[in-house]
């Protein structure tokens, strides 16, 4: 038996360090996260109900709701979530190393026999799993979809680990800026700033592109079709998206629309060379993977200049 509990005991000691353990009890236990809690399920319920509303009473539908109308509540309900994950993610994650050097806390968290590792991941897990809370409190608001139809039990699963990745990815850059950045303000912005550019920038360079292609090729007159999918190219500009790697779990046949150049000819092209939210799955892994590596390798500076 005492075998057992020491066991045990280390398993959890193994999977909840001193730092996560100290990180999730301030940010769990504080009365700042139950007001936040409350207020983003407040935000969620309006525009559910919102969302009803406009596509309900002002469509002259009356009592009846169909399956069309339950599937637009959802996509609007997933964009919506995703606003809101894309502005809180970042702001938890931007400070965690640098409010700590600003506090002159963190060489002492470095004397400690926690590894690099550990800290970083520590400390991202513990900003995440407040986020990872807020977002699965809002399962019981999408239920009023299935009331009436229209969306999969594994569209909703799919939506809701694809929140999963992109808290994940943004805490990545954040933690990454937090840690080679100084200042705890200059973190935030610079995170906020990659988490536009990703949200817009790709979506702005990606429409330019292909008005750029699409005029050229309808500038040719009559376009094979071998020379129409030699600019899907193109495609691959909005897989950094993550507005359209959602919408193409929401919608499978948008990825072979998004990779198709060319769009105002009548040539058949093939379509996309995998699902989009595949493709930035794999995009933002590998990065996300580099920038809290690279957090790991900068924590220390000083000890590794001597090695």
């Amino acid at each position: 038996m005492k075998a057992d509990a020491s066991r045990g005991l280390g398993w959890r000691a193994k999977l909840i360090n001193p730092v996560l353990d100290k990180e999730i009890r301030l940010r769990l236990r504080s009365p700042r996260a139950m007001w936040t809690l409350f207020f983003y399920l407040l935000a969620i319920g309006l525009i559910a109900f919102a969302a009803i509303y406009l596509t309900q009473i002002l469509s002259g539908s009356g009592a009846s709701y169909n399956p069309q109308q339950s599937r637009i509540l959802f996509y609007f309900l997933a964009m919506a979530q995703l606003g809101l994950v894309a502005f809180m993610a970042p702001g938890l994650t931007a400070g965690v190393i640098s409010v700590e050097r600003e506090k002159q806390t963190l060489n002492l968290l470095l004397t400690t026999q926690q590894s690099s590792t550990t800290i970083i991941v520590s400390k991202l897990a513990s900003s995440l799993s407040f986020m990872v809370l807020i977002v699965i409190s809002t399962i019981p608001v999408y239920s009023m979809v299935f009331l009436y139809g229209g969306v999969s039990p594994k569209q909703l699963a799919l939506v809701f680990l694809f929140y999963l990745f992109m808290m994940v990815m943004l805490g990545s850059f954040g933690i990454f800026f937090s840690t080679v950045l100084k200042r705890t303000m200059i973190s935030v912005i610079s995170t906020y700033g990659v988490t536009l550019f990703i949200f817009v920038g790709t979506g702005i360079l990606y429409f330019v592109v292909m008005n750029v292609v699409d005029n050229y090729l309808n500038s040719q007159g009559a376009v094979s079709a071998a020379k129409a999918s030699s600019y899907q190219w193109v495609g691959h500009i909005i897989a950094w998206n993550p507005v359209a790697a959602l919408y193409s779990i929401l919608d499978p046949t948008v990825s072979d629309e998004l990779f198709r150049a060319g769009r105002y000819n009548t040539s058949p092209t093939k379509g996309a060379p995998m699902p989009l939210w595949l493709e930035f799955m794999i995009i933002y892994t590998v990065l996300s993977a580099a920038a809290i590596w690279m957090s790991i390798r900068k924590l220390r500076p000083r000890l590794n200049r001597r090695s």
